[in-house]
């Protein structure tokens, strides 16, 4: 069956290859068999694409048949699952969600009983399984399946818990956008019980308008309601709720760097940050200016929630993340959650007694173009002399002050062109540039 856990699980097309009924059974049958060897019970959650139900049906179906029970926690933000799958007691905790892609796509990916993501050595074994076919245990052996109608209060109340001291958003006025996607009911909810007003756009799901022109990925509907209603601010969020990004009183994006860099901010001058800020190649290099003049440690790691949750598990450190607004509070909770993301930030907002812009006007972003470059078939980046002249030609250009970085996504079939540094210009030709020889190179290589 080859490889299907990528970066971040099992993700594709619906109807293709990995993302079809017959597959979701045999992998419910494989991790039910590698994870809860002896039965147990599963979390299952997802978004709210239209295929999630299939989806749930085959996946509580290849459960049950080997012996596990099932808490259908219906629609659910990612985060949400991770904490339910802890605090009831379940032995995996499952996703079906494709994140921040369109409705056409979909996945399914996994949380371990202390609702973290799976270690490699988990899911070789789960690959493993998946060569065999499904099993069903005779009828006395077999699982039960429950809907979970408490899942909502529980994960509202704990996200309303993720601070020191209690927050109090009264005469705060909040734009969220739920990306039509799991927080548009949860979001709102959470933010209203901290005394805001909050006004929402992109809550209306109807299966196929999932981060359709709304959410982190596409702020620019929030950006103009927050300007048009005079609000404080805006959050957006993607489509499974562990990502998020703000919008400030101008209507200007506040990306997940600046976010971070607030959090970190906060944590310092309340003396609760222990460890490095950990974030990633692709993180902004005034972020990691504004760490320095502040005497904060900056780690990067790969791209990816599990390669910085790593890091900062090795590095006993709390607080990390991503330009894209995954970002992680450990001291909070166990993985990126956009709501308690966005909930931190605000509370920094509260106890700084100033607007967000002016809070986080103590980062400067550094320009920087990304370019994605959709490619055919794999080909080595390394080994093209063509995309090694470009490289080259582009880093002599920038300097000392700017960075290059050219990586393959683990979500999507493209090559991602990240070009960073002090002039616009420069950055501009040269990610052009660049991809261009990508390009050139992929198209030599099919």
């Amino acid at each position: 069956m080859g490889q299907v856990f990528g970066t971040d699980g099992v993700r594709g097309t619906v109807g293709s290859q990995p993302m079809t009924v017959e597959f979701a059974v045999r992998l419910a049958s494989a991790a039910g068999r590698v994870l809860a060897p002896n039965g147990g019970s599963v979390a299952v959650g997802k978004d709210t694409r239209i295929s999630g139900y299939m989806f749930e049906a085959a996946l509580e179906a290849g459960f049950v048949a080997v012996g596990m029970d099932v808490k259908l926690l219906q629609v659910m933000p990612t985060p949400g699952i991770a904490y339910l799958t802890r605090v009831l007691g379940a032995d995996l905790g499952v996703v079906i969600s494709a994140s921040h892609n369109r409705y056409d796509d979909n996945g399914i990916k996994f949380f371990d009983r202390h609702g973290s993501k799976l270690d490699d050595q988990d899911e070789q074994q789960i690959e493993n399984l998946l060569k065999e076919a499904p099993v069903t245990l005779e009828s006395s052996r077999l699982g039960r399946a429950e809907r979970r109608y408490d899942a909502v209060d529980r994960y509202v109340s704990f996200c309303k818990q993720s601070t020191v001291e209690k927050l109090d958003l009264s005469g705060m006025r909040l734009v969220v956008d739920g990306a039509n996607g799991a927080t548009y009911k949860i979001a709102p909810r959470v933010f209203s019980a901290l005394g805001a007003d909050v006004v929402t756009i992109a809550c209306s799901p109807n299966g196929k308008n999932i981060n359709d022109g709304c959410g982190s990925t596409s702020p620019h509907i929030l950006q103009s309601t927050v300007k048009a209603l005079g609000a404080d601010l805006g959050i957006a969020f993607d489509g499974d709720g562990d990502r998020v990004l703000m919008v400030d009183h101008s209507g200007e994006v506040v990306d997940g760097d600046q976010l971070l860099y607030a959090i970190a901010l906060s944590r310092i001058k309340a003396g609760q940050l222990h460890g490095p800020v950990v974030g990633t190649v692709m993180s902004n290099l005034g972020l990691e200016k504004a760490f320095a003049d502040l005497g904060i440690d900056f780690q990067r790691a790969a791209v990816g929630d599990r390669n910085v949750l790593t890091a900062l598990r090795e590095s006993g450190g709390i607080l990390g993340g991503e330009a894209s607004g995954h970002i992680m509070c450990l001291d909070r909770t166990t993985t990126g959650d956009g709501i308690v993301a966005a909930i931190q930030v605000l509370e920094a907002v509260r106890n700084a007694r100033v607007p967000l812009a002016e809070l986080v006007s103590g980062m400067t972003r550094y320009p920087q173009r990304l370019v994605n470059v959709r490619v055919e078939q794999e080909f080595d980046l390394q080994e093209s002399v063509i995309v090694s002249q470009a490289l080259a030609a582009a880093e002599r250009a920038l300097g000392a002050e700017g960075r290059v970085v050219l990586r393959e996504s683990g979500t999507e079939p493209v090559i991602r062109v990240m070009v960073e540094g002090e002039n616009d210009h420069v950055v501009t030709e040269y990610a052009e540039q660049l991809a261009a020889a990508v390009r050139e190179a992929a198209a030599a290589s099919v």
